[in-house]
This record gives structure tokens, sequence and C-alpha cells, in this order.
């Protein structure tokens, strides 16, 4: 019985999704301090500052409920350089009876 590679949980586009959510919210976080209106009460601390955090909330929720892809599979060292003559069949599960 051929072992199976493990499968991770998470995929190259859910990283790429969170990568993409953490600059979200770190933008959002860096423009609230941006903002020269005292205490922060201008457009960039109570507008566009709390509009980015939201979609970087947004987008990591979506990167982490995404359903990732499935595993890349590397292929053997026969099926690479193809000097492989006997055909491959996939294996047939067993039957199992009621008694």
């Amino acid at each position: 019985m051929s072992a199976t590679p493990p499968r991770f949980a998470f995929g190259p586009r859910n990283y790429r999704l969170m990568f993409i959510g953490l600059a979200l919210l770190a933008a959002g976080f860096i423009t609230m301090s941006l903002d020269g209106a005292d205490y922060g009460e201008g457009f960039l601390g109570l507008t566009l500052g709390p509009l980015l955090l939201a979609a970087g909330f947004v987008v990591e929720f979506f990167a982490i409920m995404a359903k990732s892809g499935p595993a890349p599979v590397a292929p053997s060292t026969a099926e690479a350089t193809g000097t492989s003559f006997a055909p491959t069949a996939a294996p047939t599960p067993p039957t199992y009876q009621r008694r």
C-alpha cells in the first residue's frame, strides 16, 4: 500500500489572500495614523482607514474559509522519464458482504 503525501489545510490561493488581507489591515492602520486632524477626526481617520480595515477583515475571512485546491503531486521518476512499461490501474477497493 502506498503512503499518500500529507495534504495541508491551506493552498497557495489561501496564503495569497491572507497576505492581501494583512496588507489591507496594515494600510488601514497606517491611514488612520496619518490623519492630520485633531484626535484623528478627519476623513482618513474616520472614513478611509476603517473601510480599509473592514475590507482587510473580510478578505482574511474569505482566505480562511476558501476551499484550497488539490495538493500537487510530483510525478515519479519513471513517469517523468516515460520509461514506465507496465500499465498502472487504480486499485479496486475491497468489497464487504453483510452476514
